[in-house]
């Protein structure tokens, strides 16, 4: 799977063959056939791998970058919210060519009619587990947002999305920093002006 990441990232699904990826692994064809039916089938388990290493990384984050959001009286303050995203996004994985994969999967999935329930189950359940994540990390400093954190995943991940995608299109040296800098111009606030201190539970 490790070289077929990066064979996706670099030839796109169609540009590559199994038994280019099988010998890039240092497999045989037999032995690819043996763990996939298909190499759209593996290119969709990549892509969910992708997906759960990066709510990995971030579950593993989250409470230490969060907690220090509880330790103020009332709504935090923009700097600590600035703080506190900085060090989440710092701990991301690179980001490039995983870009450039979940825009393959992507068209993949618009292209063939059998692959679009299999990636709208996939990026449905890394939107939700990623919101589930901040409703828990918010609600444990007392905190919550005005709106649906559901739907405000999903922009923010857009948001992201786009950056990257003008990064690499305009030839960017380090893309990952650009975006980490273009973000951090508008989450914190963002965040602040939508976050608002959890009511008590009425006894």
């Amino acid at each position: 799977m490790d070289a077929a990441y990066e064979q996706f990232c670099e030839h796109g699904i169609n540009g590559i063959s199994i038994e280019a990826i099988a010998d890039a692994a240092g497999f045989t064809r037999g032995a690819f056939h043996s763990n996939f039916d298909s190499k759209e089938e593996l290119f969709v388990a990549l892509a969910e791998r992708e997906n759960r290493l990066r709510l990995e990384v971030l579950r593993e984050r989250f409470d230490d970058a969060v907690a220090p959001l509880g330790r103020t009286e009332g709504k935090p303050g923009p700097e600590l919210i600035e703080e506190a995203l900085a060090d989440l996004l710092a701990f991301l994985p690179e980001e490039r060519q995983w870009c450039l994969l979940n825009s393959e999967f992507r068209l993949l999935a618009m292209r063939e009619p059998q692959i679009a329930p299999r990636f709208l189950e996939s990026t449905r359940a890394f939107q939700q587990q990623l919101s589930d994540m901040i409703d828990a990390a918010l609600e444990s400093v007392g905190l919550r947002f005005a709106i649906d954190s559901m739907h405000l995943t999903r922009l923010l991940l857009a948001q992201f999305e786009s950056a990257m995608q003008d990064a690499i299109l305009s030839g960017d040296d380090d893309p990952v920093r650009t975006v980490r800098d273009y973000i951090m111009l508008t989450l914190p606030r963002l965040v602040h002006t939508l976050a608002e201190v959890r009511e008590p539970a009425k006894q």
